[in-house]
């Protein structure tokens, strides 16, 4: 499901771009859609920021945009916006 089908009550897989691990690394998790393109991430369960760096930390609210990857969309935060 993206952000684009619409709102839901229910989580929505939503990668996280990492830092200080090459161009394109991405991490995924789960985030709430507020809005479209709108999501609110959550920490994934096995989240531990020594050791993994995110662009867009846990509770971090951000715009998405729908991109090809390895034959699949995904759905990757690309801006904070709050």
């Amino acid at each position: 499901m993206s952000a684009e089908a619409g709102l839901s009550a229910y989580p929505v897989e939503v990668f996280v771009p990492l830092l200080n691990r090459g161009t394109g690394a991405v991490r995924p998790t789960q985030g709430l859609a507020l809005a479209p393109n709108q999501i609110e991430v959550f920490a994934a369960p096995d989240y531990d920021p020594t050791i993994e760096e995110w662009a867009f930390p846990p509770g971090s609210t951000v715009t998405c945009t729908t991109e090809l990857r390895g034959g699949r969309q995904l759905l990757v935060a690309r801006h904070r916006i709050a």
